[in-house]
């Protein structure tokens, strides 16, 4: 889960980044984003509607599965930005982890909060538990 300190924190800071953030439009969820100077690390929301899907254990599986695929790509994150992803499909629930992952770096990438250079994750390094070595 990613840590309390990238989390955002009340409605006015969802709403600046709403007015005067970029957008970075993906298949499943789209990316508002904006460069904050005041802060010293990122943030990140992730905002999944009622109408994705009407059982809240569903969102939150969603939000959380964001959260991780957003906190895999913290160490390319070097400048301090407010980022939301909103979620507009309920496929995210169910989407393969490796594909989640990628398609959250695409969109990082697009909106240059990462560098281009850093590699997408493949299919070794996604797993939460490692295979047992014989």
């Amino acid at each position: 889960m990613i840590h309390q300190t990238h989390r955002f924190h009340g409605r006015g800071s969802f709403r600046f980044v709403y007015q005067h953030g970029q957008t970075v439009r993906g298949p499943l969820c789209t990316l508002k984003f904006i460069r904050n100077s005041r802060r010293d690390t990122y943030r990140v929301a992730v905002v999944v509607s009622r109408k994705v899907h009407k059982s809240a254990v569903v969102r939150n599986r969603i939000r959380r599965r964001m959260y991780e695929a957003v906190r895999k790509q913290e160490p390319a994150i070097t400048r301090p930005y407010d980022l939301v992803f909103t979620v507009f499909s309920d496929q995210l629930a169910t989407m393969e982890g490796l594909d989640l992952q990628q398609m959250v770096c695409r969109q990082l990438q697009d909106a240059k909060v990462i560098d281009t250079k850093s590699a997408l994750p493949d299919a070794a390094s996604h797993a939460i538990v490692k295979p047992k070595e014989r």
